[in-house]
């Protein structure tokens, strides 16, 4: 196609990035309708043509960020690393408050709010990734390791922790991710699991037999009994997720006949992978398994094509993000996992959050572009 002459980079990851998109289009649609009744008197078209504004204006976003030298960001990660942490102190204190926690900033003067912690997920991935690039040769002691890693993952975990507990946790695995593929010894990384056992292990009784001491602790303790119950009536969504799942079948019922989406109260955001299968099937659902599997095989080859490794660790940690995220939201969906509220990339309904998805994709890009052009000028 002549479309993917002017798309450089790896052409595998811009077609699945179609695809998720186009699935998302189909699937917001149908699950937005009780949506649209409560709020725009049934215009489910008004979600419809906004989540396709927010997903074209996304493409624009990863276009855009694939054509930058994947090197700038080395540079930007420092500065973006140090404006994330005052942005997240003001968002815990003034941020636009969503039920008990203050997760988001208003862009004065559009109404538009985006969550901070978006932006300080990709700044410390970066960050690591440059970390690990320019400080291998000293990372060989473990003080070295809780200075220069532990010490930058540690202040932008803990300022996004109260207000949202599954991103710092994501993120924090994440980080250990990198810090694996970036060839940190593994007795450094028993030696941080080990403590960051101790802290979930302490922090776990703090807020079981005092839940009001730490912000959201009441909200936690409720999430972990609930899901450790497994009855219907404390796991109200996860329940009509696993309806949704099993009336969908093998071949769902079809495009826009989901009846769970009337129940489910994030049908289009956090359980838009029950409302997939529901009308997709069950086949649908382990292709999207695929689809982010394969994403996540394409990008993780980048480091074998990569010849500096800030590219390598780059897009490892950008696509092990992204991918994890997925497999988190999915294994929600079907009540493996507790209530977290993260969205499925490129597919869930959102603003902000698809575009720094976008983003990210786009970073990953700009390093494939970069070896595909080493290669030509090596032919």
């Amino acid at each position: 196609m002549k479309l993917f002459s002017y798309l450089k980079g790896d052409k595998v990851i811009w077609a699945i990035m179609f695809l998720l998109s186009l699935i998302s289009i189909l699937v917001v649609y149908s699950a937005v309708v009780t949506l649209a009744h409560k709020f725009k008197q049934g215009n489910s078209e008004y979600y419809l043509i906004k989540h396709m504004v927010i997903i074209v204006l996304g493409f624009g976003l990863a276009y855009t960020f694939h054509k930058i030298k994947y090197t700038l960001f080395s540079r930007i990660s420092q500065i973006g690393f140090i404006l994330s942490i005052p942005l997240l102190l003001y968002t815990l204190l003034k941020g636009v408050s969503a039920g008990e926690a203050n997760r988001w900033l208003e862009i004065p003067g559009i109404g538009l709010t985006f969550q901070t912690s978006d932006i300080a997920k990709l700044m410390l991935i970066m960050y690591i990734a440059r970390i690990l690039t320019i400080k291998q040769d000293q990372l060989q002691d473990f003080k070295s390791v809780l200075k220069y890693l532990m010490l930058p993952i540690g202040i932008i975990c803990l300022l996004i922790l109260p207000a949202n507990f599954s991103t710092a946790a994501l993120l924090f695995v994440n980080c250990l991710f990198l810090m694996f593929v970036g060839r940190i010894k593994l007795k450094f990384m028993f030696y941080i699991i080990g403590s960051c056992i101790i802290f979930a292990f302490l922090l776990g009784i703090t807020i079981w037999q005092f839940p009001n001491i730490v912000p959201r602790g009441q909200t936690w303790k409720a999430r972990l009994e609930n899901f450790s119950k497994g009855d219907a009536k404390s796991n109200y969504q996860s329940e009509q997720a696993k309806i949704a799942i099993a009336t969908g079948g093998v071949i769902g019922k079809g495009p826009g006949n989901s009846t769970q989406r009337a129940f489910l109260p994030q049908a289009s955001s956090d359980f838009i992978y029950a409302i997939i299968i529901e009308e997709y099937g069950l086949f649908m659902g382990f292709s999207m398994l695929f689809l982010y599997m394969i994403f996540f095989f394409r990008g993780i080859r980048i480091i074998r094509d990569s010849e500096k490794p800030f590219g390598g660790y780059l897009a490892a940690g950008l696509t092990f993000s992204l991918v994890f995220q997925a497999l988190i939201n999915m294994a929600v969906a079907v009540n493996l996992f507790p209530v977290t509220g993260q969205p499925l990339p490129l597919v869930s309904m959102g603003g902000t959050s698809i575009w720094f998805t976008c983003i990210a994709i786009g970073i990953i890009l700009s390093v494939s572009k970069s070896n595909a052009d080493k290669e030509v000028e090596t032919i």
